[in-house]
């Protein structure tokens, strides 16, 4: 099945002979931030022959901006090869939360709502929620599955890579502090904003779900803790494990096997091609 698997992906890849989507960088308003977020659209060839696509939000992680994707892997490439819309937003530190102490950082209202309300009056999109996916890398990962458990309406998947689904051992780390204030304070305020904590809501078949984690990364630990947790509650899911650490040579390998997945979700045809 897994030989299977890849040859699909590489035969949708190796059947792009030129690298023809369009890299587009728009800015977009958010009313509730009241600012411009800079956001990375890549447009598949195909979209310009009058075709309808799905649409897949990539998430960055901490540090990053919208520009990291195109940094770590072929973007247009993957587009191309999968015919997806992607969507590539700043998410800043944010965390992908609306904070609860800092107005300006409302991000998940800003993906959620604001963005795909401004795409898919834009870019040839399915605007449904069975054909809108998203994932993301470290902080990205966590915010796209808090992002999708928020708003089910929304999105019909979602992934997470080296994703921090769990942020409560790491009270002091990557400016959550900022937007969440001191974890020995609002301890309630920590549950309440991970990932892992909101799962139990779920009914299974709610949303198709994927995540995948490095042997070596820091969050290994963490998303074994979801994987057995999603597996104890009934909730399907693909959890993938493999060598690797929390950097871009991981999450290379990553994206098109997450893209596999969603492409599959989109059109349940695929699987018996």
């Amino acid at each position: 099945m897994m030989k299977r698997i890849l040859f699909l992906a590489a035969a949708l890849l190796i059947g792009v002979a030129a690298e023809a989507a369009r890299i587009d960088t728009v800015a977009v308003f958010s009313t509730k931030m009241q600012r411009e977020i800079p956001t990375v659209v890549v447009l598949p060839d195909v979209a310009g022959e009058g075709h309808r696509l799905p649409t897949l939000y990539l998430l960055h992680g901490y540090g990053g901006s919208h520009l990291s994707w195109l940094g770590i892997t072929d973007l247009p490439r993957l587009a191309d090869g999968f015919g997806m819309i992607l969507v590539c937003p700043d998410g800043a530190n944010s965390w992908y939360w609306d904070s609860p102490l800092d107005s300006r950082s409302q991000f998940e209202t800003f993906v959620a709502q604001e963005l795909v309300d401004w795409i898919d009056a834009r870019y040839p999109t399915l605007p449904v929620r069975e054909k809108r996916a998203i994932t993301g890398l470290s902080m990205g990962g966590h915010g796209a599955w808090w992002i999708a458990l928020h708003h089910r309406d929304r999105f019909g998947a979602a992934g997470s890579t080296s994703g921090g689904v769990d942020i409560r051992p790491f009270p002091d780390s990557w400016e959550m502090k900022r937007q969440l204030g001191e974890e020995k304070e609002f301890p309630e305020r920590w549950r309440d904003h991970t990932v892992i904590e909101q799962v139990d809501s779920l009914k299974n078949g709610d949303l198709a779900l994927i995540f995948d984690c490095g042997y070596e990364d820091f969050f290994y630990e963490v998303n074994l803790n979801l994987h057995k947790k999603l597996l104890d509650l009934g909730i399907g899911h693909d959890f993938q494990v493999r060598p690797g650490t929390h950097n871009a040579a991981y999450w290379a390998i990553s994206l098109p096997s997450q893209m596999l997945f969603f492409y599959r979700y989109f059109d349940p045809r695929a699987l018996k091609k």
